[in-house]
């Protein structure tokens, strides 16, 4: 799941792009959490209240993972699509 979201912008996240170098060899390793794909993510119910609304929409993991993976890395960020 993305920090951004569910912290609700207390944590920022950034996206990741990386330029492919000829002369320097570059190692990447990624991680990822086994989110539940049944399950549906958003800012953490702890932190809105009032003072502090959402300031993302809440939706599906699967339906998440689908959009942020299949976006191109020109225009918005997937993040920016789920703003309220």
């Amino acid at each position: 799941m993305n920090r951004h979201v569910v912290t609700n912008g207390t944590y920022r996240s950034i996206e990741h792009r990386a330029t492919v170098n000829k002369e320097k060899e570059r190692i990447s390793v990624a991680t990822f959490l086994g989110a539940n794909m049944d399950g549906d993510m958003g800012p953490a119910q702890s932190l809105i209240t009032p003072q502090t609304p959402p300031k993302f929409k809440r939706i599906g993991v699967a339906e998440f993972m689908k959009g942020y993976f299949s976006r191109e890395l020109v225009g918005k960020s997937y993040l920016d699509l789920m703003r309220i």
